[in-house]
Order: structure tokens, then sequence, then C-alpha cells
């Protein structure tokens, strides 16, 4: 019985020794392993990211020119109101941009604007003028709209947001008018009959204009801010359907 154990302890200490050879490797060639499968791991992740980083640019990009070709057709859909000169015309052509900005950020807004006033130089009858201006009322629109909803999103922050936006149209249209559009206007058709033509109206309800900028105050300033809440309040029907299309997703967030 000695001797069997005898002999049998070289046995023994020879496969416990070839054992631990065996394990001895393992720990380090799992490290490789996983130092392998992080490495291949964060290669994967960077190139994922680096794919949705282009995925989302693209979908920035095309909806943007979208929403920039929509704005410039919305120019030609004008009509005239019957509580303003006819040379007049109401549009909702901001309304794009609005939408671009609650959806993509201020700056798309912006850049609506400018693109879609950019075409339309191609075909301008104002020497670049009026859409100048048009340019100038756009991003006082939605810059204060959009900024205002990037940091409260949610239907408070938009309502304000718009409200804001389309003030700031509503004063900037005073200015805009009265230093670029109306002097270019005068070199076509005198100043007193643009102010004649202001009085025409405000004659019916026993009003009287004694100049330009009064006709601005008056006219422009409440006409430009009922145009922008117009385009604010096709934007609250149709924004929590269309914003999905926008960005992308499947849910209906803000």
């Amino acid at each position: 019985m000695t001797i069997k154990v005898i002999f049998c302890v070289p046995r023994i200490v020879l496969s416990g020794a070839f054992m631990v050879h065996q394990y001895s490797g393992h720990p380090l060639q799992e490290l490789k392993v996983k130092k392998k499968g992080v490495k291949e791991m964060s290669t994967n992740s960077v190139t994922t990211n680096s794919n949705v980083k282009t995925g989302v640019n693209a979908r920035y990009l095309t909806m943007t020119a979208m929403l920039s070709a929509i704005a410039f057709i919305l120019m030609f859909l004008d009509f005239a109101v019957p509580f303003m000169p006819n040379f007049i015309k109401l549009d909702i052509s901001e309304l794009p941009a609005l939408i671009g900005a609650f959806s993509m950020g201020p700056v798309s807004g912006i850049v609506i604007c400018l693109i879609k006033n950019l075409i339309h130089l191609t075909i301008t009858t104002t020497s670049g003028v009026g859409e100048l201006s048009n340019f100038i009322l756009g991003v006082a629109f939605v810059l204060p709209a959009g900024l205002i909803y990037k940091f409260k999103k949610n239907r408070k922050g938009a309502l304000i947001g718009s409200l804001a936006g389309a003030l700031f149209m509503a004063v900037f249209s005073v200015v805009s008018n009265y230093f670029l559009v109306y002097p270019f206007y005068t070199a076509f058709m005198p100043e007193d009959a643009i102010i004649g033509a202001y009085n025409a109206i405000a004659s019916a309800v026993g009003g009287h204009m004694d100049n330009l900028l009064e006709c601005l105050v008056v006219f422009n300033m409440p006409f430009t801010f009922l145009k922008g809440m117009i385009s604010v309040g096709i934007t609250f029907l149709i924004y929590k359907h269309i914003s999905p299309i926008i960005k992308g997703t499947n849910s209906r967030k803000n």
C-alpha cells in the first residue's frame, strides 16, 4: 500500500505540474482576448458613432433643403388683405423656418430663411431689397422662438418663444420697412401716394395718417404680428405630426 502511494506521488506531482502549466497560460490568453475584444468594441463604437453622426448630418441637410424649398414656394402663395394697401401681401413663408427652428434648432430656421431668399433673388423685382427685408424679419421671428424653445422644450416654451418671435418680427418690420423697403418703393411711387393708400383705409374708421412712420406703426406692425401668429397657429396644429419625420424618430417627443 505504501509502495503504491510512493509510486503515485510522482504521477500526481507531474499531473499537477502539467495542470498548473496548462492553466497558468490561460489568464494571460484570456486577458489578451479580452483586450482584443475591448479594442474591437471600441473601434466598432467609434465607427457606429461616426455612422450615426453622418446620418444625422445628412438628415439635417436634407430636411433643411426640403423646408427651404417649401418656404420658397409659399412666397408665391400670397394674397391681399382688406385692412392693408393692396401692394402689401400676406404669406406664410416663415412657417417652414419656424418648424425647422423648433425641430432642428434656431440655426436651421435662419438657414431656411436665407436659402428661400437666395433662391428668390433669381426672380427678384426689388433689386434684392425685398429679399433682404424678408430675411431680416424671418430671422427676427425664428431666432428668439427657436432659442427659447431650445432651453424650454415643452408646449409652454414653444408658445412663449413663438409670441416673442412674432413680437420681435412686428417691431423689426417698422425699422426694415422705413429704412429699406419704402425708400426703394419711393423711387417708383411718391411717398405721398403711399401715405394716401394707408389713409384710404384709415378714413373708413375716421383715422388719418400724417407720415410714413405713423403708417408703419399703426398698420404694418400689427399686420406683421398677425402674419407671424398665423404661422404659429399652423405650427401648433401640425408640429406633433411632422416632427418625427423631420427628426427621423418614431416617437412624438417635443
